[in-house]
């Protein structure tokens, strides 16, 4: 499988791959469908990369105009390809990599406001709703607006039921499917701002 990055500044660029089998690097199409799904949104975006694996999708949200992407990962050969690949890119500059448990990055309140979160976890493990619910419960990554896209097999898609975000749509790309999320206000949020 071809892993590239696929437009803007770094196009083309042959991306490494994490040595092993503990990560799905998503596919060509499915990434090219997903940013024909942001758009234009993604300039000057923050975006956070979590479970971040070769670091493809942010990297790709760099090339296409994001300002900063911070990308996080357990797996030290992760960290080690996703730096590879920021530097190959020369996108180094307008990233942060942090090796640790994206639940435990949950917990803390954010550093910056993100426009984009997302979640691409090993499969079969529930880790995605996981997340979200990590997410939902610190509405303080959530200012509205926020758009959390989850990437998972079909067959592990549940409702879930959550406070603060809102499916907003799916789409299905052979066996990976981009779930769509938006951060929605709350009384709670409303308040903490006055």
């Amino acid at each position: 499988m071809s892993h590239r990055v696929i437009a803007g500044r770094a196009k083309g660029h042959r991306l490494q791959l994490v040595p092993g089998d503990g990560t799905r690097p998503i596919t060509d199409r499915a990434k090219e469908a997903l940013f024909n799904i942001i758009g234009r949104d993604i300039y000057d975006a923050f975006f956070l990369d979590l479970f971040a694996g070769t670091g493809a999708v942010g990297i790709e949200a760099l090339s296409r105009g994001a300002t900063f992407a911070l990308f996080t990962d357990l797996d030290r050969r992760a960290i080690r390809t996703i730096e590879n690949n920021l530097k190959s890119t020369h996108l180094a500059d307008e990233a942060e990599v942090y090796r640790m448990n994206a639940f435990t990055l949950l917990e803390r309140p954010p550093d910056d406001k993100y426009e984009f979160i997302y979640v691409a976890p090993p499969q079969y493990k529930e880790i995605w709703s996981q997340a979200l619910q990590a997410l939902d419960a610190n509405p303080a990554w959530l200012p509205e607006g926020t758009r959390v896209i989850v990437q998972i097999d079909p067959k592990e898609k549940t409702d879930l039921t959550l406070k603060h975000l809102t499916e907003t749509d799916e789409r299905r790309y052979g066996n990976t499917l981009l779930v769509f999320y938006e951060a929605v206000p709350t009384d709670s949020q409303t308040q903490e701002q006055d």
